[in-house]
């Protein structure tokens, strides 16, 4: 075991529930399922799937996004408590070995009886799920009647509009879409229907991707303009909207954004919770990414409690705006930053269980 590997001081360290470590020998593939509280309710959060520069890089991320996943529920008021699950694969894997390993996690998941329920997260989709749920009922987003699982991305990505329109609406008095410069960050489940969805309504896109050819398509089809990896920060725009990964929000980058608004769909997207005020002094607003982001997890938990049309499920998630105003005004009352309004009223939750 190299130092990058060593985990055991997180765990130690951790003020979670606990944390299900399992080596899934066939695929080389170390499975962590952080369960950080169920004070409000059962952990539950997604399953996320890459290849990680060392185990304790991997045990990090799921610690860090099932404390995220206990404030994205507190924060929305549903009774449901915080976890994560990393499955850190070695290397990419063939279909039949990813599908073994999915039957496999499944496995692991039902034997854990009740204690974490899952669905997508970054690296997953709906097939790995339709998989897991092959072998456990503790997952969210399955039809009962088919075994499929449904894509959370346009869930979340009709949050995060509903937040963005909040946004503008707090900075400018008026929340229309149409005619504002909005810079996107990835382009996959979540930030290809979020583009689609602003391109409707008349937005100025500015698209970027790791993979180049795909900004191009969509942009292409929306009528929108690529922006480079090295503009995507700086690009002067109404709203950023981080889809990607987290960490982005940093001192280096914070100094040079050249948006208004940062409201996106990526976890974690402050490197620390300092970066909050950071932003503040720099007049940017941040909209709190585990709230404007928590539309797919409301979507599948709402799910959960037999509500499974289309058009109730969208009605629900697009009350996020309605909670992002509120964390605003909140935030402008008390002088604070909209993440420490968020946190309070995350600790209010918490403390009236």
């Amino acid at each position: 075991m190299t130092e990058g590997d060593n985990f055991l001081p997180l765990l130690e360290a951790w003020d979670g529930d606990g944390v299900v470590v399992r080596y899934d020998v066939p695929t080389n593939t170390w499975i962590f399922i952080a369960l950080h509280s169920s004070s409000l309710g059962r952990p539950t959060g997604g399953t996320r799937l890459r290849v990680y520069g060392g185990l304790r890089d991997a045990v990090r991320d799921a610690m860090r996004l099932a404390e995220g996943m206990t404030y994205k529920w507190a924060g929305l008021g549903m009774k449901f408590g915080g976890g994560k699950a990393v499955l850190a694969i070695s290397r990419p894997l063939a279909p039949e070995e990813r599908r073994g390993l999915m039957w496999r996690y499944g496995e692991l998941l039902e034997s854990l009886a009740g204690a974490f329920y899952t669905g997508a997260d970054l690296g997953t989709g709906s097939d790995d799920m339709s998989h897991v749920a092959q072998r456990t009922r503790y997952i969210l987003g399955v039809d009962p009647i088919s075994g499929l699982a449904r894509d959370p991305g346009p869930y979340t990505a009709n949050g995060v509009l509903a937040g963005i329109r909040s946004a503008l609406h707090f900075t400018d008095g008026e929340p229309g879409i149409e005619g504002r410069r909005i810079v996107i960050q990835g382009l996959g489940r979540v930030g290809g229907p979020l583009a689609r969805a602003l391109a409707a309504e008349g937005a100025r896109l500015l698209l970027c991707d790791i993979d180049e050819e795909k900004a191009s398509t969509l942009a292409s089809e929306l009528q929108a303009e690529t922006l480079a990896a090295d503009r995507v920060y700086t690009e002067p725009c109404d709203v950023f909207v981080p889809c990607a990964i987290g960490g982005v929000l940093r001192p280096a980058t914070i100094a040079n954004l050249g948006s208004r608004i940062i409201a996106g769909a990526a976890n974690n997207q402050l490197l620390d919770e300092d970066d909050a005020e950071r932003l503040q002094k720099w007049g940017i607003l941040y909209v709190p990414d585990y709230i404007v982001n928590a539309g797919g997890a409301m979507a599948f938990s709402l799910m959960k409690d037999g509500i499974v049309e289309e058009s109730a499920l969208n009605d629900r998630v697009a009350a996020i705006g309605s909670v992002v105003a509120e964390i605003l005004e909140e935030a402008k009352q008390l002088g604070a930053t909209p993440l420490q309004a968020a946190k309070r009223r995350v600790d209010l939750r918490l403390a009236r269980r």
